[in-house]
């Protein structure tokens, strides 16, 4: 049976300035771009961040194979160390206004909706050395005005703004586990860190409505990489694990963003912990006052979880994880490529519980793939990347996320991870996540199998019937 979306529904890809734009004239640097300064052997087959996949100065042509694939929408960022000249005074760099303004201009011209974010991990490294980066609320004021800048320049076209994707990796991967630099592990830091990217959001929403860009159609979010948590067994103490996990992982974003509060079983246990951030009451209503009016969510894959192996009062320093250990369900299926556990049926869960739990806000879909390496193994005769897997994947997700909006959950678009294969931080090429592929050595790009059929999907405005095998 063939399901039909609804006639606005966004069919999009998303990706970001870091990973797409390359290094090409921006003065100052990020935080990958530094680590990888210093650090090179910590990317695969140590390929960097300075040319990626070239949109910097291929965008048009880029943008005109987005168009030939059906997407309506895409959502990118803006880089602050391209964009801004000084990050203390708020002055701009002439080229980097002119770049924005050209993407965005070459956006419009073919029909499709830029979706714009101002945070995806790039924090300047100049802000990280001399105050400690999202340590410091200084830090948070600075971004602010970034924020502002870009509303200023650019709100007269973009509608659709986010603050920040997935800001629990930046504290997970940077302040807890040791994937991004500068591979801090120091819990309480990380508590922190968490606490002052809710507060940079907040903040960035209060200057937007002060700004008046709603009055003109526009409204910002935030995008969150949502991890629905199972338990492994019905057992209190795995129970318990998976509901500690879920404050960790999902809600300590997903709370302050629509309901403008931390959840207060976290405060009670960060409290009793010893490790609560500091906060004021002014900072707090800000939070409350400033909640988002759209959501962004990456799906990739579910959490399982299982009561902690150890007990959590051991002795040691403080980490979150200490409450709860992952589990690996025995016949999960897999991407093997990139160790995902592969279980659409968890986007309905996401679906229906943002509908029940959290007011039934408009949300999308932003980000949504599988990474598979080597994809050269599938090229066809014509060269052309036979990837019926991505489209397996695409399909039964939609499929799902049709099902929930049946249900009546408030979804209004759907975005693949990527529309041109991009650079994936310390797994710069390793997997391939694109409709678009793109050779790192020549740039020539080429549209896979899933990007004409994904085209197909968005002009008919539905999910055709699977093939089954």
């Amino acid at each position: 049976m063939v399901k039909k979306f609804s006639k606005d529904f966004w069919w999009g890809a998303a990706t970001s300035g870091p990973q797409s734009e390359g290094r090409f004239n921006k003065k100052h640097a990020n935080v990958f771009d530094y680590w990888y300064e210093i650090e090179p052997e910590d990317f695969y087959d140590q390929v960097g961040p300075d040319v990626t996949s070239n949109f910097y100065n291929s965008f048009k042509e880029d943008i005109a194979l987005m168009k030939e694939i059906g997407l309506n929408s895409v959502r990118t960022s803006i880089q602050w160390t391209r964009l801004m000249d000084d990050f203390e005074t708020g002055t701009v760099d002439p080229d980097g206004v002119r770049f924005y303004n050209d993407v965005i201009d070459a956006f419009l011209e073919a029909g499709i909706r830029p979706v714009i974010n101002l945070h995806h991990f790039d924090l300047p490294a100049e802000l990280y050395h001399k105050y400690g980066g999202w340590e410091s609320k200084e830090v948070v004021d600075y971004y602010v005005l970034f924020a502002k800048k870009c509303f200023e320049l650019f709100g007269d076209r973009v509608k659709d703004w986010f603050t920040h994707n997935e800001p629990i990796v930046v504290v997970q991967a940077q302040y807890l586990f040791e994937f991004h630099y500068p591979k801090v592990v120091d819990g309480k830091k990380a508590v922190q860190v968490s606490y002052n990217l809710n507060l940079a959001s907040a903040k960035a929403i209060q200057a937007f409505r002060e700004m008046g860009l709603q009055n003109n159609g526009g409204r910002i979010g935030i995008i969150l990489n949502l991890t629905p948590t199972y338990a492994a067994s019905d057992s209190q103490d795995d129970l318990q694990a998976a509901k500690i996990a879920e404050l960790f992982n999902n809600r300590m974003f997903l709370d302050t963003a629509v309901h403008g509060e931390f959840p207060s079983e976290l405060v009670d246990l960060l409290t009793e912990d010893g490790v609560i951030w500091e906060s004021t009451p002014e900072e707090l209503a800000i939070i409350k006052e400033n909640t988002i009016d759209v959501l962004g969510v990456n799906f990739y894959h579910p959490s399982r979880i299982k009561k902690p192996d150890i007990a959590p009062n051991s002795v040691g320093d403080w980490m979150p994880n200490r409450y709860y250990d992952s589990y690996e369900m025995p016949g999960r299926r897999m991407n093997l490529d990139r160790g995902w556990e592969i279980y659409p049926k968890a986007l309905y869960d996401i679906a229906i519980n943002i509908r029940d739990n959290y007011e039934n806000i408009p949300w999308f879909v932003s980000e949504n793939g599988m990474g598979v390496s080597r994809e050269e193994r599938f090229l066809n005769t014509e060269g052309v990347i036979e990837d019926d897997y991505r489209i397996d994947f695409i399909h039964e997700h939609l499929d799902w996320l049709h099902q929930g909006i049946e249900e009546g959950s408030n979804c209004f678009g759907y975005h693949l991870w990527t529309p041109i294969d991009c650079w994936s931080w310390a797994n710069a090429y390793k997997n391939r996540y694109g409709f678009i592929s793109t050779n790192i050595h020549t740039q020539i790009k080429t549209i896979k199998k899933s990007g004409h059929w994904f085209k197909t999907v968005a002009e008919n405005n539905s999910l055709p019937e699977r093939n089954k095998k």
